[in-house]
């Protein structure tokens, strides 16, 4: 419970004193999950001079990060080694280590379930284990993306539970993740970064941290608009690759070249954006948020008719790209059936090892399903299991492409040497324009 003997002035000096530990990268830090978003948090945050301690219930990635490794592309292990040793950056798999923290942030999953209802199971059990051990008048940050409302219910809701109120007793604001993974233009530090708090003293609080980590923030009113605005910048892409992915369907069937209309779209200065057509959409993100909302739009009454149809457009893809296969291979007197297909990525986009919901996987299956004899390569992926299947990534020579009877291009990684496939691949289907622009 607040403490009643806590006098106003009190509060507004431990307040303030926390808010300059915090803009001046002098606080203790726990960041509450270990993937994509948590770990470049971590790093960004220690390198920034905070205290980190990171907390994941996966043992392995603890002691990955405590033996001064990192198991993220992006974070170099020398960074992770360097900070470690200064003792700046430490792990474990215990909320108590976080007890003591002056802010927390929380960025676990928050994935769907088979019948693509919101699954907020690691959101509820993380904000309970902090508001259990954390101490009084600290910060508390959400990153997770999910629908409006969520920071109030989930987070709000279990500090509630110990008679604690924001902007008093603890200060809780969301502040959407916008990590791209294997981007190496747009970073933590230099994306903009979309900042709320449950109340002005708790975004000012919120502004103090981040602020030492980002160069750019951007205040938004309610915790709610925020969460909303995370979920429609993946929308518009969802939507917008449907809409790509079904003129690829088009074109096809004119035989007209996608990527021609693109660049000639291009051309126009205003009034048109380009999208890229794929074999479907992967990672966590893109294809799952949008359900999030859809979900909530029905507590509502509110269709989402569009949301769900460009869903299912781009679900469809890998069918469609594995037909494309069989169409080609037909072309040639050969069938999927007995055809020996070399799959080129297996990463849901490039220079990632990512394959959360990769399309290539389901791709892959497709053709196992079929008959057809599957290899890949992949620098990224070293290895990959389907099922019983256990497949490693073959080394891209002129012997490995030769020996195919069919090459699909499915994530277009940097240094792969695209000449080898133009060069002794009897027939291909290019997914991503890697061969038309290389």
């Amino acid at each position: 419970m607040s403490d009643p003997d806590h006098h106003p002035s009190d509060v507004a000096i431990r307040s303030a004193a926390l808010i300059e530990r915090l803009r001046t990268g002098q606080a203790r830090v726990a960041v509450v999950g270990l993937g994509y978003v948590g770990v470049p948090l971590a790093v960004g945050l220690a390198a920034a001079g905070h205290t980190v301690i990171g907390i994941d219930l996966d043992a392995s990635r603890v002691g990955t990060i405590n033996a001064g490794r990192s198991h993220i592309e992006d974070i170099t292990g020398e960074r992770v080694r360097d900070l470690v040793a200064a003792g700046r950056l430490a792990a474990s798999t215990e909320y108590l280590a976080l007890a003591d923290a002056d802010a927390v942030i929380i960025a676990v999953p928050t994935p769907i379930d088979v019948y693509r209802v919101p699954d907020l199971h690691f959101v509820r059990e993380a904000s309970a284990s902090v508001a259990a051990v954390l101490a009084s008048g600290r910060l508390v940050c959400l990153e997770s993306t999910s629908y409006p409302g969520t920071t109030e219910e989930i987070v709000v809701g279990a500090f509630a539970r110990r008679g604690w109120l924001p902007g008093r007793d603890v200060f809780i604001a969301y502040s959407p993740e916008r990590i791209d993974p294997g981007n190496r233009t747009w970073t933590l530090a230099n994306t903009p970064k979309l900042v709320a708090g449950v109340t002005p003293d708790c975004l000012q609080m919120a502004m103090a941290l981040y602020g030492s980590v980002v160069e750019q923030l951007v205040a938004v009113p309610t915790v709610s608009t925020a969460e909303l605005s995370k979920l429609f910048e993946n929308i518009f892409r969802v939507v917008n690759i449907a809409l790509v992915n079904e003129l690829q369907v088009i074109c096809d069937a004119f035989g007209i070249d996608v990527w021609e209309v693109i660049a000639a779209c291009s051309s126009k200065p205003f009034g048109f954006m380009p999208f890229y057509p794929g074999p479907g959409l992967g990672g966590h993100c893109v294809p799952v948020d949008p359900f999030y909302l859809a979900w909530k739009a029905r507590e509502h009454e509110v269709s989402t008719e569009f949301i769900e149809l460009a869903g299912r457009v781009n679900a469809r893809m890998p069918s469609y790209v594995v037909g494309k296969i069989g169409r080609e291979l037909n072309s040639a007197g050969l069938s999927v059936s007995r055809g020996r297909v070399g799959v080129i990525g297996v990463a849901y986009k490039r220079n990632t090892s990512d394959t959360r919901e990769s399309p290539a996987i389901k791709v892959l299956e497709l053709l196992l399903e079929e008959g057809a004899t599957v290899v890949y390569h992949d620098p990224y992926v070293p290895k990959l299991r389907l099922g019983d299947v256990e497949l490693n990534s073959r080394p891209l020579t002129k012997d490995f492409v030769g020996e195919q009877d069919l090459v699909v291009i499915l994530a277009d990684h940097d240094g792969i040497d695209w000449q080898i496939i133009r060069d002794h691949a009897r027939l291909t289907v290019d997914t991503r324009n890697a061969i038309g622009r290389a």
